[in-house]
Parts: C-alpha cells; structure tokens; sequence
C-alpha cells in the first residue's frame, strides 16, 4: 500500500473512520473540536506521524494517535494500522452512562403501564 508525504487533517480523520463523511470532519476542524495539545487546527493542517490528536465527538473525548498516513478510507479492520487508540476507558464509561433509558423507560411491546406500575412510578418521580 502506498503511503502519501503528507495529509490534510480532515482527509486523514475522514480515512480512519472517525468522521462518516469527510465534510463532517471538515466543519469539526473549523467549529475547534480537533485539537494537538492545546491548539485547535485547522483542515488544510497536514498531518504527521507520532501526532497525538484529540477529537471531541458526540459526548466523549476521544485520543488517537498517527501511525501512518494514508489518504484513501480502509476497511475499519485495518484501521489500527493507521491510527491507535488512546482514549481512556473512563471516557467510554461516560458515554456508555449517557446513553442509559430513563427511569420511565418501557421497552418496546410491553404495553401500557397498569394502574399499579403507574402509581410506582409516579411516586418514584415525586
């Protein structure tokens, strides 16, 4: 596989699959959520091994770091041989959190709640 002298940020995060589209990680550059310790970049910022990147998405943090540079999207199965993930477990734990249902959550096909059910959870809404 052929590997490129350089990069462009939105490009390389577009490859490895942290962005679906690459326009997405174009508008994440531009709106500050890509960040190489303290700096915000830019899209058109070529990308270098040994990089630590940080990219803020959906609720979580997430920490990677540049193995390889490449221009073109793999398949996820190689996308360890790009990037390497350094995000720590608590940020996943966070997400895992945010996306808990609710203490009125009924799963689908269980119908409406009976007269007893709703008066449990009324009381444990009070």
């Amino acid at each position: 596989m052929h590997s490129p002298e350089s990069v462009r940020l939105d490009k390389w995060l577009w490859a490895v699959r942290l962005y679906k589209t690459r326009s997405m990680a174009t508008e994440a550059c531009n709106a500050g959520k890509i960040h190489i310790g303290e700096q915000a970049l830019k899209p058109a910022r070529n990308v270098h091994v040994g990089e630590i990147i940080t990219v803020a998405c959906a609720d979580i943090k997430k920490t990677v770091k540049v193995l390889a540079l490449l221009d073109k999207r793999v398949g996820a199965k190689l996308v360890p041989q790009f990037s390497e993930d350094l995000t720590p477990a608590s940020e996943y734990e966070k997400q895992r959190l945010n996306n808990l249902p609710g203490p009125g959550f009924r799963p689908p096909g269980a119908g409406r709640p009976t007269k007893k059910e709703r008066r449990t959870l009324n009381e444990f809404l009070k």
